[in-house]
């Protein structure tokens, strides 16, 4: 008697139901909660003062419906750079979007710049606007990553604008994983963070 096939149909069964038990303990599994850690005061210095630099209003980050949720983005550019994958057991504290635009305030107000909201706006008081276009932790092989961010700042006075730059930054991931991800994404936020400040230090400001 040939017992193949029915050997074979067991083992299809139990290895479906291991699927799908693994899949439901996944399911339940509780999430990794990630945010930008604790600013640290080091970032700017007294190299580059911005005692110069007016009040500004620093609107809320704009962007793609992709960095409007808690959910973390990474890309295999090695295999298929053209997906967006999400980390299954790991969530951002908040929105990218609303972690990059506390950072950034965060940042400008440490350089001594007298940041404010929407609320509090005053006529002749310049207005930055960030428009995030990528914000992800990148693999450009399974042993090597980085956190990549891409935005556009806008500043505009008196209902016009003044100026307009992108800034972009990769900062190498020290770990290949969400965790590493993280700390590349924050690092790389600082920098654009400096990079943006020391360019609103060259603009004209004060409306002279």
């Amino acid at each position: 008697m040939n017992f193949r096939p029915y050997r074979l149909a067991v083992a299809v069964t139990v290895a479906g139901a291991a699927l799908l038990a693994g899949c439901a303990s996944n399911k339940g599994a509780p999430n990794t909660i990630y945010d930008f850690g604790a600013p640290s005061v080091q970032l700017f210095t007294a190299a580059n003062p911005s005692s110069q630099l007016p009040p500004i209003v620093v609107m809320d980050a704009t962007g793609g419906a992709v960095l409007d949720n808690e959910r973390m983005v990474y890309r295999l550019n090695y295999a298929d750079p053209l997906q967006a994958r999400t980390y299954a057991g790991s969530r951002w504290s908040g929105t990218p979007l609303d972690l990059v635009t506390r950072r950034l305030k965060v940042r400008l107000a440490q350089a001594g710049v007298t940041v404010l909201s929407a609320t509090d706006a005053a006529n002749r008081v310049p207005i930055l606007r960030i428009e995030v276009d990528d914000f992800v932790h990148a693999f450009s092989s399974t042993s090597a990553s980085e956190g990549q961010i891409l935005l556009r700042a806008s500043v505009l006075a008196d209902h016009r604008l003044v100026a307009q730059k992108s800034f972009a930054h990769s900062a190498p991931a020290p770990s290949q994983d969400a965790a590493g991800g993280v700390a590349a994404l924050a690092a790389g936020t600082d920098r654009i963070a400096l990079d943006l400040k020391n360019w609103l230090s060259t603009l004209d400001l004060q409306g002279k």
